[in-house]
């Protein structure tokens, strides 16, 4: 009959492929940075974590700096590819919705990604950051905006402006919205978000509802 230490040496543990060992380098630091932020997370923990060496971790990604680096883009292409996606169809309002609701899907399915979006980047870093998110689908807002301004009689150069402001309070809302567990609903607090930007607080409606229907 083997002994324990003959049945360990009989089913060794199998090594891991350079790209398996960077996404679980990434998987880790992905959960370590939302939990501490960029200054709270060390390379130590996380070689400890991945049960390997510091100098597996800089081989892989040359420290810390490019480690969050990669985690952050990985979340940028995640958010912006799901915007894109939901800026379909419908009328300026509903494409407003979209942009907005689309934010909030993002923040429920990936509450640690956005943990880490809108913390403070650390200084020199090269990786996007929350403000680059905001200016990039405040780039795509923008076009609906003008489209207002010119029917209202309103002068268009101003869109910009208020594109930054409508995706900036989405941003900081989605924020508080996580940090009280997601309550009221996604859907009830982006319908509260329209009705604000669309109808300001002169004309907001007593009880709003999204108008875009799946």
């Amino acid at each position: 009959m083997p002994t324990s230490s003959n049945a360990r040496r009989a089913t060794p543990r199998s090594r891991m492929t350079a790209a398996e060992r960077r996404e679980q380098l990434l998987e880790i630091a992905r959960t370590l940075f939302a939990e501490r932020g960029f200054d709270g997370t060390s390379v130590e923990e996380v070689a400890a974590r991945a049960e390997v060496s510091k100098p597996v971790v800089y081989e892989h990604f040359g420290g810390k700096e490019g480690l969050y680096a990669v985690v952050v883009d990985r979340e940028v292409t995640v958010l912006l590819t799901q915007m894109r996606r939901a800026l379909t169809s419908g009328t300026s309002r509903e494409l407003l919705e979209q942009a907005a609701l689309s934010l909030f899907d993002y923040i429920e399915a990936q509450p640690d990604g956005f943990r880490i979006l809108v913390r403070d980047s650390p200084m020199g870093s090269q990786g996007a950051s929350f403000q680059s998110i905001i200016g990039d689908t405040a780039t795509r807002v923008e076009g609906i905006l003008v489209d207002q301004f010119k029917r209202r009689g309103l002068d268009p150069k101003m869109a910009p402006m208020y594109a930054q402001m409508l995706v900036g309070m989405v941003g900081t809302t989605g924020q508080w919205w996580l940090s009280v567990g997601r309550k009221p609903a996604k859907q009830v607090v982006t319908a509260h978000i329209v009705n604000l930007a669309w109808n300001g607080l002169a004309g907001l409606e007593k009880k709003p509802v999204l108008q875009h229907k799946d």
